[in-house]
């Protein structure tokens, strides 16, 4: 494994920076501003890629597997970020997407030291989440060479889930143990090694790119609305409610009055009021559309002809 890290880019110095310290304030945000404006450029360049790792997790979750994030520090914590924001969001189960973190819960909030040096630990977190032929692991690493993120991958390899990597330099070690790979090369960061910012900022657009297209292909969208949006608090039912008048047309109290019908889901409370069925054909008509709520309308005013 390639241990000199003084050979990576994230590691190396940024010449745009290198006088930061001497700086107003002004000057040290816009050059913070300027390297980060690059960051969705190199995320356009390996948009193949990501591609390939949304159907890759789209097939995945079709045929009833899970997509698991695992990574040590920044890493684990966007994996986290980004799968705890999945039920909310599109009325996923709780573990339909789960990120995992080097040295446990506590190492989103505190740094557990040395956590990520040890690749048995990563296979062992890996193996305790029942990982199967039917999920997708991806490995996060800015640096491409954590030992932690290795080891589990290596465990998903054997487990016979397929396997991505994500990382911030060219050639990475982790590509390795990867059936799909996935560098964007944000180069050398402001300050020298804090990975936390562009290659960071980089991994999180990238990630939000592999949730929302994946759920948008199982049929959790509607044009562009979460009409599966999970109705927990008040402003998400106002959220649910504004989402149906905008599809349907209906009135702030007749959208309140079939949300209320429909238990707070948004997808039948729609199929309902478009085609006049009840609660229970238009969850019948959504099951057979497989979630997809524009088939599920189409289906429902077919059968009522």
């Amino acid at each position: 494994m390639q241990n000199n890290l003084s050979t990576l880019t994230t590691e190396m110095r940024n010449d745009r920076s290198a006088t930061i310290d001497n700086m107003n304030t002004l000057d040290i945000i816009e050059t913070i501003n300027k390297e980060d404006r690059e960051v969705a450029q190199k995320v356009q360049d390996i948009l193949p890629a990501i591609k390939e790792t949304v159907d890759a997790v789209y097939h995945a979750m079709r045929q009833g597997g899970k997509l698991f994030y695992i990574g040590a520090g920044t890493s684990g914590r966007l994996g986290i970020l980004d799968a705890v924001e999945c039920p909310p969001t599109f009325s996923t189960p709780s573990d339909l997407v789960q990120g995992i973190i080097a040295g446990g819960d506590i190492a989103f909030r505190n740094a557990v030291e040395g956590a990520e040096d040890d690749p048995d630990q990563g296979a062992k977190d890996l193996k305790s989440h029942h990982v199967t032929e039917l999920d997708v692991v991806i490995g996060i690493t800015s640096s491409g060479r954590t030992p932690y993120v290795i080891g589990a991958l290596e465990y998903a390899n054997k487990a016979g889930a397929k396997t991505i990597s994500l990382s911030s330099n060219e050639n990475a070690v982790v590509s390795d143990y990867a059936d799909i790979k996935m560098e964007v090369i944000t180069g050398p960061e402001v300050l020298t090694g804090s990975t936390r910012m562009k290659a960071a900022s980089a991994h999180k657009m990238i990630l939000n790119m592999i949730t929302t297209s994946s759920m948008i292909k199982i049929g959790k969208v509607y044009e562009n609305l979460m009409v599966d949006v999970k109705v927990s608090n008040y402003k998400l039912k106002e959220r649910a409610k504004s989402i149906i008048k905008t599809i349907t047309g209906a009135s702030y109290e007749k959208t309140t009055r079939y949300l209320n019908a429909a238990n707070n889901e948004v997808k039948p409370a729609i199929v309902m009021i478009n085609t006049g069925v009840s609660y229970e054909e238009a969850k019948k008509f959504i099951n057979v559309s497989n979630g997809f709520v524009r088939q599920a309308i189409q289906l429902a005013e077919k059968m009522n002809k």
